[in-house]
């Protein structure tokens, strides 16, 4: 849990010490970054609507549908909570923030995160849409 919490802060202070670069294409790791940086607000979001399922859960079809989307947002939770753990250890704070050069490997690394990060994002949108919808029913 501690590490968790560390490498949530190392991303915090990441994504707000990213220099906004004026009139350049932002670079792949600053492309990765943006993503995160859109969908960890949406973590709070994410956690009310499981508070707000969970109320609703019971054994009818339509309860078992508040649990069927409640634990699509859990999953989705440790979905941006396992790729944030995973980012943090293939990358150092230099490579992420300073732009520093990236080895054959981790830039291959970084081609996955991408694809990850790019599925996480349409992931925990889904799951928060689905719980909307249903709770708007």
């Amino acid at each position: 849990m501690r590490t968790v919490i560390c490498l949530l802060a190392l991303l915090v202070s990441i994504s707000c010490k990213q220099e906004k670069k004026t009139e350049t294409e932002p670079t792949q790791m600053e492309k990765v970054m943006i993503i995160h940086d859109e969908v960890m607000p949406k973590m709070g979001k994410l956690s009310k609507l499981v508070s707000e399922l969970k109320e609703k859960v019971d054994t009818t079809e339509t309860g078992r549908k508040y649990e069927m989307a409640m634990k699509d947002l859990q999953k989705a939770n440790k979905s941006m909570m396992d790729w944030m753990m995973g980012f943090g250890d293939r990358f150092d704070s230099d490579e992420i923030l300073n732009g520093k050069e990236l080895t054959a490997e981790k830039q291959a690394w970084l081609n996955e995160e991408e694809e990850k990060v790019v599925a996480l994002k349409e992931q925990i949108n889904s799951s928060i849409e689905k719980a909307e919808a249903l709770l708007n029913d």
